[in-house]
């Protein structure tokens, strides 16, 4: 009897390891494919050079870019959830007297919230999702290619630069993320 109860939990304990392991998935997983609660991970380190202190200027404005990778970010859909390495870009937008227009590096909230989804590491990109400002005025997407170790170039294209009826008047509307692209960002 022994003996049956030690092969079941040796058997139990393979199935449970074998289960986490299979849901480990690299990063370039199509959502379709990951399974709820599965972790998509940085397997080749494709997230590390985008990792650090970026600086570009435009119109008149200084972009501070601050690049952190986040391990098992909790990823919310509305069928799912799952945890994915992934990038996290905080800033500071200066004018040209210094004066901060805005400042993201101690935001908790939902908005101004720049995260990476996709990677195409073949082409030296990753994909961000933007959450757009306050009542999502200027959601979209952002890239970023890596040039070589000391510069990325930007791309910004809002979906929506719309105000919703319910969003109140004294909200800053102001998207102040740099709206072109190939804006060279260079490492500090």
């Amino acid at each position: 009897m022994k003996k049956k109860i030690y092969k079941s939990v040796i058997f139990i304990s393979l199935i449970t390891i074998n289960s986490c392991k299979s849901q480990i998935l690299p990063l370039n997983t199509a959502l379709d494919n990951i399974p709820n609660n599965a972790q998509v991970k940085d397997l080749n380190n494709e997230l590390n050079p985008y990792v650090g202190i970026f600086k570009a200027n435009f119109q008149n404005n200084e972009i501070t870019l601050f690049i952190t990778k986040e391990e098992n970010k909790l990823e919310k859909r509305v069928n799912k959830q799952f945890y994915r390495d992934a990038l996290v870009v905080k800033y500071v937008v200066k004018n040209t007297s210094g004066l901060i227009l805005q400042d993201t590096l101690n935001n908790s909230y939902s908005i101004n919230k720049l995260s990476s989804t996709k990677i195409r590491n073949s082409q030296s990109l990753v994909e961000l999702n933007y959450s757009g400002t306050n009542c999502g005025v200027g959601w979209g997407k952002v890239t970023l290619k890596k040039l070589n170790s000391t510069q990325i170039s930007w791309n910004y294209e809002p979906n929506s630069t719309s105000i919703g009826e319910d969003c109140p008047p004294s909200a800053d509307k102001t998207v102040y993320l740099p709206e072109t692209d190939n804006l060279i960002f260079t490492k500090q």
